[in-house]
Formats: C-alpha cells, sequence, structure tokens
C-alpha cells in the first residue's frame, strides 16, 4: 500500500528512480511522472488505465524552466500566464523536442501549466525535470481531492503519495489554446471564461467531445461515479436516489443521502466540494444520483462540463 506522507525527499526518491507518485495540486491530486523519461510516462497510463490517445498535462514552477520544452510562446499565451500563473490555467504551445510524442498523444502541442500549491511547488523547484500528471484516479472516475481519495483508487499501484491537504479549487485547471489569432477554451475548469476575456477579450469555447481529443479532459465519458448520474430531479423522485444541489435540498428526498454544494451560492465553495461530494452520495447505498445543473456562468460551467460529463450516458431529467 503506498505511503502517504508531507516528505518531499521521498517524492523526490521516487520520481528520480523512475516512479510514478500521487502530488497534491490546487486543483485535483496528480499522478506525476518525470515528464522526460518515456518508462515514467508509460507507468502512468499503466496504472490510471488510461488511454494513449488523451494527451497529458506537463508541470514547472517557473518560466524559464518551460521554454526549455515549448518550441514558442506567443505574446497572447504570456499575457495570460502573468495573470493566471499560477495558477489552475493550463496553456497549449508548440512542443520541443524533448517532450515526448506519447505525452501529447502525437500532437504538436504540449499542455503545461504552472500550479498554484506550495508543496506542489516546492517538489517542483527541487527536480531538474518538469512532471506529467493527470488526475490521480482510474480513468474516467471522480477526480481525487485528497491524498486518501488517491489511496482508496490507487494506493496498491503506487508508492508513495505526497500530502498536500485538501485540494482548493477542486476542479480541474482551464485549457488554453491559440488558433492564429483567435484564444480558445478546450476545457472549463478553474479559472472562469469571465476572468479569460477581462485580460483577452472574447474567447471561443471549445469543449466538445472527441475520441481523438485536442487537450485532456474532453472525452464525452469522465469524471463519472459507478453509480448512474441523471441530471436535474424530477417532481416525484425515488426515494432510494440521492441528490447533488447546489445550495437547496429537496424536500422529497431523503438528508442523509443529499450532499449541498454551497449553502450560500458560491461557485468557489462548490467547485471545492463538487468531486468529494460526489465521493460521498457514490458510496452510500443509493441506486442513482440526481444532480443539478448550475446557471451557466462563471464556474458554474466548469461545474456543468463535469456533470454532464458524467452523466453522458444518462439524459436529463425533468
Amino acid at each position: 500500500m503506498a505511503i502517504i506522507d508531507t516528505d518531499i525527499a521521498q517524492a523526490k526518491a521516487w520520481l528520480l528512480a523512475g516512479n510514478v507518485v500521487g502530488v497534491p495540486t490546487e486543483t485535483v491530486y496528480g499522478l506525476a511522472g518525470n515528464a522526460f523519461n518515456e518508462d515514467a510516462v508509460l507507468k502512468i497510463f499503466q496504472v490510471k488505465n488510461r488511454p494513449h490517445f488523451d494527451p497529458l498535462i506537463v508541470h514547472t514552477n517557473s518560466l524559464e524552466k518551460l521554454t526549455a520544452f515549448v518550441a514558442s510562446f506567443p505574446a497572447v499565451a504570456q499575457q495570460l500566464a502573468e495573470v493566471f500563473w499560477p495558477g489552475p490555467l493550463t496553456l497549449l504551445l508548440p512542443k520541443s523536442p524533448l517532450i515526448s510524442d506519447l505525452i501529447t498523444a502525437g500532437l504538436n502541442t504540449v499542455a503545461v501549466r504552472i500550479p498554484q500549491h506550495p508543496v506542489m511547488l516546492e517538489l517542483l523547484a527541487a527536480l531538474d525535470f518538469p512532471l506529467a500528471a493527470p488526475s490521480a484516479n482510474p480513468f474516467g472516475y471522480i477526480s481525487p481531492t485528497s491524498a486518501a481519495h488517491v489511496a482508496a483508487q490507487l494506493g496498491t499501484k503506487i508508492p508513495y503519495i505526497l500530502d498536500g491537504g485538501a485540494c482548493k479549487v477542486g476542479i480541474e485547471s482551464t485549457i488554453v489554446g491559440f488558433e492564429g489569432t483567435e484564444v480558445v477554451v478546450y476545457r472549463l475548469g478553474g479559472i472562469s471564461v469571465e476572468a479569460l476575456e477581462s485580460v483577452v477579450g472574447k474567447v471561443r469555447v471549445q469543449t466538445h467531445s472527441s475520441s481523438n481529443p485536442n487537450a485532456p479532459g474532453m472525452l464525452q465519458s469522465h469524471y463519472a461515479p459507478r453509480k448512474k448520474l441523471l441530471l436535474g430531479c424530477p417532481e416525484k423522485p425515488a426515494d432510494n436516489w440521492g441528490y447533488l444541489a447546489f445550495s437547496q435540498p429537496n424536500a422529497h428526498i431523503f438528508p442523509q443521502y443529499q450532499r449541498i454544494l454551497s449553502p450560500t451560492r458560491q461557485y468557489t465553495e462548490a467547485a471545492k466540494h463538487l468531486f468529494g461530494y460526489l465521493r460521498q452520495l457514490d458510496a452510500l447505498p443509493i441506486a442513482g444520483i440526481y444532480a443539478e445543473l448550475f446557471p451557466n456562468e462563471d464556474l458554474g460551467r466548469a461545474i456543468n462540463d463535469r456533470l454532464r460529463r458524467a452523466a453522458a450516458d444518462a439524459f436529463v431529467v425533468e
């Protein structure tokens, strides 16, 4: 079983030896390996049971290090980096030969970010290579927001989990790419569309599902609990179902089967609780989960994106 500890030196030792470890970020916990070591990258795919056509995000702690593994850094990308890094923003940039095609699924762009977590930044500062690190969960399941979540799912497959406490953002980073002069959002996440547009003007949102995605997190079915999840809630809900609500409980569902993401209707609080509460509901003795959709604004867009992917095989109930 994986060791859970706060010792950065131990995490570094495992990574230097070519292993993969669980690491904290402000978004979700990652499954990290040396991005310059193809064998370590292969282990990430094997441990997660992740298809090789789904690219990975590469993490580093400074712009100076980043310039070694990207071929160019457009001015508009630099503008976004200056405002949102360190933070929950991933940029798609032309890759250098140092980045394996395995990481990018054969694409000529690599997804990169500088995370905003003191433990992860300290680890990255101690390494002379970046870390490839998708979410530390079996492929397609709910993303982990604590070290305990990682241990529960992957603890028998990895040697070490670096504990950095609960994730502050709770949903994955926003992924942004560039098509000519246009800024394109490929994955909604911890930076809202409104925040991006306040810096670079109008952006295009292109988060449709794909069997050959341009960026991580674009597949149709993702972030899903084991139990069936339906969007919305019928007037007469089944009494053996759970309910994931934004701010108000449902009077027709047992209170113990409900989770309220933010009683004060704060999007940041709701995002922080989303995956953890989905896990809690998934563990209850219920037949399925009803989930309330959010207003399509601010981080509500990203929360709706995760809920729709988690319920990809279901339908909206009225």
